[in-house]
């Protein structure tokens, strides 16, 4: 599995000889030495505010929560070196650090990036919230796909008439609380994009973690098309688990968005509509007391989501999300108490 592992990296390392030295800034736009000014360096500060009240039929009760608080700090100390440091203050009423790296652009179109972010992994999964189509998250995105963890990648975007991104990094694995602990094993995760013209986009995934004793690999194959008003997107991920320790997982996101432009106190009105399922899963880590055998964590299911989205300004900037959620589980299935049928109303700014 380390040497897995350490052949990701290596694959990458060869990429550097054949880059031109540019710098860029945090988020990767080039900056030109000469129009560099002092300004460049002072930080930006943004933040995402996510309130929302959600009712569910089948208890008869609804509750008001702030899902997200988030402040971030990013920045250059010199053309070529960046960084970012995001934290949550309600994270469902917790507060959470969450990314603070440091990244550093050696030479034109690549990246390397030491710290605690999100792994590169799947499409739906390293959305941040503001960039969310819905007011809740698909079954990938939080439950069998949402890894954020500390290590260290490498980024390479390659200079060919077909763009196409590589992402790969190592990871510690036993979460961002535990950072203090050592590791015999190596995780790993990464992720490659092709934007095969504009608007169409094909992101293949891989990931391996072992967060207690039992090692999970993960398959994740994306896409998505925008053309004219409407986002189509599909997303499909397999998980294993070594020695046949759980069963194996399936996951799949679907979902369409149609945007109608409007001229008033709404810039443009989204219609969308979802369909995801996942199967039984175990997190790694939850055993049972008298076998010591993985146990269910998230049962399976099946959900189809139907939603308005109003938009006050730009895309993902001030929306107003009104969703309605429809369950379906298994005969066998548990369903955790917020995850039934409901009807979710929320407001989202970022700044």
């Amino acid at each position: 599995m380390k040497k897995s592992a350490l052949m990701l990296f290596i694959a990458l390392l060869p990429l550097i000889a054949n880059a031109q030295e540019k710098p860029s800034n945090e988020d990767g736009k080039k900056i030109e030495k000469e129009k560099l000014e002092t300004k460049d360096y002072l930080p930006e500060i943004h933040g995402t505010i996510r309130a929302k009240y959600e009712y569910q039929p089948t208890m008869g009760a609804g509750r008001f929560e702030v899902r997200n608080a988030r402040i971030s700090l990013t920045g250059n100390v010199l053309p070529s070196v960046a960084y970012k440091a995001e934290i949550d203050l309600s994270d469902e009423g917790q507060i959470k650090m969450l990314d603070a790296y440091a990244r550093i652009f050696p030479t034109d179109g690549l990246t390397i990036t030491a710290g605690q972010m999100r792994v590169p992994f799947t499409i739906d999964a390293h959305r941040s919230p503001h960039q969310q189509y819905f007011a809740n998250r698909s079954f990938i995105a939080k439950q069998v796909g949402n890894v954020r963890d500390v290590g260290l990648t490498l980024g390479y975007t390659l200079p060919t008439d077909l763009p196409i991104t590589i992402e790969g990094g190592l990871f510690n694995g036993s979460g961002l609380t535990n950072q203090k602990e050592w590791h015999k094993e190596v995780n790993y995760s990464a992720k490659a994009q092709f934007l095969f013209t504009k608007g169409l986009n094909l992101t293949l995934s891989v990931q391996s973690i072992q967060p207690e004793k039992v090692r999970m690999q993960s398959y994740d194959i994306g896409a998505y098309y925008e053309f004219n008003r409407f986002h189509i997107e599909g997303e499909y991920l397999y998980k294993s688990y070594s020695d046949n320790a759980f069963g194996d997982v399936q996951a799949v996101n679907t979902f369409v968005n149609y945007d109608l432009p409007l001229r008033k106190l709404f810039k443009k009105m989204s219609f969308l509509a979802r369909y995801d399922m996942m199967t039984d899963q175990s997190d790694g880590k939850a055993t049972d007391s008298e076998t010591g055998a993985l146990i269910t964590t998230d049962y399976k299911r099946h959900r189809v989501t139907g939603g308005i989205t109003f938009s006050l300004g730009k895309a993902f900037q001030s929306d107003i999300r009104l969703n309605y959620e429809k369950y379906f589980y298994a005969k066998h299935s548990i369903a955790k108490e917020s995850e039934q049928d409901k009807i979710v109303l929320e407001l989202m700014v970022r700044f």
